[in-house]
């Protein structure tokens, strides 16, 4: 058994097998899914919505995001002595596994929370808004609840547990889901 500052390779080869297979739930998983939701002429546009989702939450996450949401000791959000991922090192762990490994596990989380939210505004929303609108919503939504229940926040500090990202990702998106349906309103079929 390994201790919390030991690298353990089956830790780390668990955790790598759930980042895949995170990722797969989004692509292809939820872009086909939602691809046979919409008219045919939408298809196309709902699997853009989903990937370029995939790639443009990366790049935040990368950026801030990471360091926003899983360090500080800030009760309400992290802060950026991670921008950038700059203080990440070959040596640096998270657990039992190398924190490399732990940023890209959890950036399959924060790619498929805002993806689930496509679902709610397919066919009614412009390409660009969505990715505005996605953007902003991990960075004021998404990253912020993160912290304070995953990251050593507020929330993790009174006891919450979150057991597969019920209030982190299914609460925060099913409310926002919610949000945009009742916004843009019904889809007018011809």
């Amino acid at each position: 058994m390994a201790f919390a500052n030991e690298l353990d390779s089956g830790d780390t080869g668990w955790i790598l097998t759930s980042t895949a297979l995170v990722l797969f739930m989004t692509l292809p998983g939820l872009a086909l899914f939602y691809a046979g939701l919409v008219r045919s002429k939408n298809i196309l546009s709902v699997l853009m919505q989903c990937f370029t989702l995939a790639c443009v939450v990366s790049v935040i996450w990368v950026v801030a995001g990471y360091s926003l949401a899983f360090k500080g000791s800030n009760p309400f959000i992290g802060n950026l002595d991670y921008f950038l991922l700059a203080n990440l090192t070959r040596e640096s762990l998270s657990g039992s596994i190398p924190e490399s490994v732990f940023i890209i596990f959890q950036m399959t989380f924060a790619i498929i929370t805002p993806a689930l939210v496509v679902g709610a505004f397919a066919e009614r929303m412009r390409f660009t808004a969505m990715v505005i609108f996605s953007s902003i919503w991990l960075l004021l939504v998404y990253i912020p609840a993160c912290h304070l229940i995953w990251g050593g926040g507020y929330l993790g500090e009174l006891g919450v547990i979150d057991f597969a990202g019920g209030l982190v990702v299914h609460a925060t998106c099913g409310i926002a889901a919610l949000v945009c349906a009742i916004v843009s309103g019904s889809k007018k079929r011809v």
